[in-house]
């Protein structure tokens, strides 16, 4: 019998301070597996949160978003998609979750952290983890004044970056 690999937590370094995300490895193990695959290899690093919606999530980890970058924000991917891990898992406050266009397998690299109860996604997007520290960050983040007018109304007008991403043993 082997041993469980020790558990990991995620940090992710914004520009509004720390979150701290635990991952659920039990309902949504490919997946947490390619963040942490994604984070070690410096992918997150770099990117921002292009897309909130106070009261309900905010979305990063595309690579459009990196400075220089030439792609639409919100578009990009690591060159392949997840399949989808669809779990019991609810979608409230503080939990992570794989953003996607409408196929449920086109996910890759985007994720939403959710600001408020947004259990419609239930069991249609592979929520993997959970903030265990940083919900003022979250706050701070998710009120992030948008952009107002015509287009899309979710993109914040200040940069809010995700500078890093670092796996470590949980408790740290």
């Amino acid at each position: 019998m082997t041993n469980p690999a020790p558990a990991e937590n995620a940090i992710l370094k914004t520009s509004y301070g720390d979150i701290t995300i635990a991952f659920w490895p039990d309902v949504a193990p490919k997946t947490v597996e390619n963040f942490k695959k994604l984070a070690r290899a410096g992918f997150y690093d770099g990117t921002a949160f292009h897309r909130i919606i106070k009261g309900f999530m905010i979305q990063g980890g595309c690579p459009n978003t990196k400075e220089g970058a030439t792609g639409v924000p919100g578009t990009g991917d690591p060159g392949y998609k997840v399949k989808a891990e669809f779990n019991a898992k609810s979608h409230v406050r503080g939990v992570i979750s794989m953003a996607r266009s409408s196929h449920p397998d086109s996910a890759g690299c985007q994720f939403f952290v959710c600001h408020g109860d947004a259990r419609f996604l239930d069991r249609q997007y592979t929520a993997f983890g959970e903030l265990v520290g940083g919900d003022d960050v979250l706050e701070k983040i998710a009120n992030v004044p948008t952009r107002q007018g015509g287009g899309e109304k979710s993109v914040p007008i200040e940069r809010v970056a995700l500078e890093s991403v670092k796996i470590v043993p949980a408790g740290q």
